[in-house]
């Protein structure tokens, strides 16, 4: 293997920068401590700079505080809600909800739409497969379109939420068809489509056999029981005792 080649050992995502997804690698033994999300690290999510910049856009905030809207397809619930479902403050949903609607209008979000905010922020590679693939993550319930309350849900859980709650909410990306089980052939489909997305363009560069490789050693921690499938609480157990695994799910926002 030559020296500018990247393989990604035991990780979910891929860091898109190319950076060693757990620098200064912990000593044996040493403890794993979730990393806080600063502001810095949230506004590296493609969906929140979206969201933003949108709002940017349109100004400032025109009162729409309590979430209610005279003419939508879909009516979001209140805030107050909101904010107990999820661990944004008010002020953060409030343009959050900004830049939706403005986006939006109808209040709700299509696959379309997901995959032109992924082109553009990943407009060296094909982000079509893997916009599709977590459009359909957020799309819990198989409509086609996603709300404003699904959204920021999602986000929330991804971004603030416990461990375990990422775990699951992975566990779901990586589950396409949603059978409750991951077979590698899903999982390959998911590191592929990430690949094409950025990882070639990283530096170093990743070889073309690298999201083979990588579901072939996840398989080999998960799999215990060899039946070709990952259940997802072989998947929650192996990542929580997985330091690398660990380590990963905070690029999540490099790839969201």
């Amino acid at each position: 293997m030559q020296a500018n080649e990247k393989v990604v050992d035991g990780s979910l995502v891929p860091d898109a920068n190319g950076k060693d997804p757990n620098p200064g690698a912990q000593t044996e033994g040493s403890k794993w401590q979730k990393p806080r999300l600063s502001r810095k690290s949230l506004m590296k999510c493609c969906l929140v700079k979206w969201i933003i910049a949108s709002t940017t856009q349109q100004g400032p905030d025109s009162g729409d505080s309590d979430l209610e809207l005279s003419m939508v397809r879909h009516q979001p619930e209140g805030l107050d809600q909101l904010q107990a479902q999820t661990q944004f403050t008010r002020k953060e949903l409030q343009s959050l909800y900004r830049g939706f609607k403005n986006e939006c209008p109808c209040g709700l979000v299509d696959e379309e739409t997901f995959k032109n905010i992924y082109a553009q922020f990943f407009p060296q590679g094909d982000a079509t497969t893997y916009a599709h693939f977590l459009f359909n993550a957020f799309d819990m319930d198989r409509s086609g379109s996603i709300r404003f309350e699904d959204f920021v849900i999602g986000l929330s859980v991804l971004l603030r939420g416990s461990v375990t709650e990422k775990l699951r909410w992975a566990f779901n990306l990586y589950d396409i068809n949603k059978d409750g089980y991951i077979t590698k052939e899903e999982m390959l489909a998911i590191m592929t489509s990430i690949y094409d997305m950025m990882g070639r363009y990283t530096s170093p560069s990743v070889r073309d056999d690298s999201p083979f490789e990588h579901v072939e050693k996840f398989f080999q921690k998960m799999d215990r029981n060899r039946d070709g499938v990952v259940t997802i609480d072989e998947f929650i157990e192996t990542c929580q005792k997985d330091e690398n695994i660990m380590a990963s799910m905070q690029l999540f926002e490099n790839v969201i």
